[in-house]
């Protein structure tokens, strides 16, 4: 990590404890959008470092944009969706599309404007490709019909990036993917899910009804939505597992806090060896997760051969680390770390979406596992 990573890391942090961690409790409580967040990060430039200064904004590489979701899911993982989502929405206009489209949307995005990515469906989860929201070319519009579900920061968004299909016989390349406005004539969203965890971020289906979007809202030729699709998840993947980091290493601060004051049997309870290898284990699991997650999002960025494997490992390992660790936290906390009083619970909570998200972790070992084999 050079002095510029290390640099990042300190500003995001102190902007973290300071504007984001006093409500994060009440985020998660009250289930409401963390505005304070949005506002922080919007004005420091944070919330959208990836996109590049052709476009307004910071140019920050995959690394740095993944310290800087990590170390806002330290504090809140639900305001670590802001840059995340933001990058996951707009990576295919990144790889596919046109400067035009560009122009009209990542310069919003950068000055403030949230966008949202629309890929799942009730029925078409694992099985992307399964879709049926469909967009057919009526003259010079594209017309767009159907739903997508677990859409994260709907709502919020003014851009959204959505999969349709646009020739049925074409299965997977016969899907391509839109720009649509959130002021689009037939688009709407619908009412919150109720959730186990990153409860401060919303996520509602979205619905298309004869939606109407100008024909250069397209990214990138027809048919080539679902590529772009699998490609910007190459990308986003290490995201994941940096936002996993983020709540892992948020739990072990925590813990070895509470372990120092917590006194059982006449002594700190951090003086007994159970409790100091938990400790270790936890640190060093996060601490791997972290350097497979740096790794991966470089690879990612460099274009390297494994970048599919690498960036699936660094997701399903960060995730499946952040659920053990959050759990370990809870149980050195014992009674208390059961409840709201502590911070513990509620990232063990929002750490088991991250096993789940932008690709099961079952869907990550059979990624992961096809590279082997097809290598």
């Amino acid at each position: 990590m050079n002095e510029e990573y290390e640099a990042v890391r300190e500003a995001v942090r102190a902007l973290t404890e300071k504007e984001i961690a006093p409500y994060a409790a009440e985020v998660d409580e009250l289930e409401r959008f963390p505005h304070e967040a949005q506002t922080a990060l919007t004005s420091s430039g944070f919330h959208a470092v990836h996109i590049p200064e052709a476009y307004g904004g910071q140019g920050a590489d995959a690394v740095a944009t993944c310290i800087v979701i990590e170390e806002v899911a330290r504090v809140c993982a639900s305001s670590s969706l802001i840059p995340a989502v933001n990058k996951l929405a707009t990576m295919g206009l990144l790889l596919a599309g046109s400067e035009q489209l560009n122009r009209q949307v990542l310069p919003a995005v950068a000055a403030g404007s949230m966008a949202c990515y629309a890929l799942s469906e009730r029925e078409a989860g694992s099985d992307a490709a399964a879709m049926r929201t469909r967009a057919r070319l009526h003259g010079n519009h594209w017309v767009l019909n159907g739903t997508k579900c677990w859409i994260s920061n709907a709502g919020q968004a003014t851009w959204y990036t959505v999969m349709a299909v646009t020739d049925p016989d074409q299965g997977a390349k016969g899907i391509s993917a839109f720009a649509v406005h959130k002021d689009d004539p037939g688009f709407s969203v619908g009412p919150k899910e109720r959730k186990l965890g990153i409860r401060g971020s919303p996520t509602r289906e979205i619905y298309f009804e004869d939606c109407t979007i100008p024909e250069n809202r397209i990214i990138g030729e027809p048919g080539t939505g679902f590529k772009t699709a699998l490609a910007t998840l190459d990308h986003t993947r290490p995201t994941i597992g940096a936002q996993a980091v983020g709540i892992a290493q948020g739990a072990v601060d925590a813990a070895i806090a509470y372990v120092k004051q917590r006194k059982q049997f006449g002594k700190s309870i951090a003086d007994f060896q159970g409790v100091q290898f938990m400790l270790a284990d936890m640190a060093m699991k996060t601490e791997a997760a972290r350097q497979l997650v740096y790794f991966a999002a470089a690879g990612a960025e460099r274009g390297e051969g494994k970048v599919g494997f690498l960036s699936s490992a660094s997701k399903c390992f960060a995730s499946d680390v952040a659920m053990e660790v959050t759990t370990d936290a809870v149980q050195l906390f014992g009674g208390y770390g059961y409840t709201r009083d502590f911070p513990v619970e509620r990232m063990m909570r929002d750490a088991k979406i991250t096993q789940i998200y932008e690709g099961t972790n079952q869907i990550q070992r059979l990624v992961m596992a096809r590279a082997l084999l097809n290598s």
